[in-house]
């Protein structure tokens, strides 16, 4: 971009002061970072219970439960990166995918799109987590997790909005099944 002047260039965010005319024909300086995008995975299994990490997040102060998720790494398509990160994550494989489509994290200064994904037929494989990744893998009744993101022990936003977009298509897929 020639508008844009590069403050940071790094590995998994790029900042930059970016000149754009507005809409309303207004010219402005925003500081906008560029990133790569993401998948993340809601895997339930044969017995409805979800998987979740509770994974350590600096940025966020501490402890958060999250969805098996990563960033999409060049020139991996998004579905790939959900199956990475599911076998990296949580030493997982799934035999169904289904999109939950996508989402922007936070589009006032950041172009993240996370792409939102159901996995079913689960099997194990060998994980494959990170160094710098401090993660318990847990299971929960899938409706115990729906309860704590209601009750805000869930607060990352991937990870509610992923939740409730598999309860929306888990319940259209069983009311088609009910109609046959």
């Amino acid at each position: 971009m020639d508008n844009r002047k590069i403050i940071y260039d790094g590995e998994v965010v790029h900042l930059g002061i970016e000149t754009v005319v507005l809409p309303n024909h207004e010219t402005m300086q925003l500081e906008v970072v560029r990133h790569p995008g993401g998948a993340a995975v809601v895997a339930i299994d044969e017995r409805r219970r979800v998987c979740l990490l509770r994974q350590y997040r600096h940025a966020a102060g501490g402890w958060l439960w999250e969805l098996p998720a990563g960033k999409i790494d060049a020139p991996e398509t998004p579905k790939h990166t959900a199956k990475r990160e599911l076998q990296e994550e949580a030493g997982l494989a799934a035999d169904h995918w289904e999109s939950l489509g996508s989402f922007l994290s936070t589009p006032g200064f950041c172009d993240e799109r996370l792409f939102l994904y159901l996995a079913t037929g689960l099997h194990p494989v060998d994980d494959e987590p990170h160094p710098h990744e401090v993660i318990e893998v847990h299971w929960k009744n899938f409706e115990e997790a729906l309860t704590m993101c209601r009750q805000g022990d869930i607060d990352d936003g991937k990870t509610l909005l992923g939740l409730m977009r598999a309860n929306e298509a888990l319940q259209a897929a069983g009311n088609q099944q009910e109609t046959v």
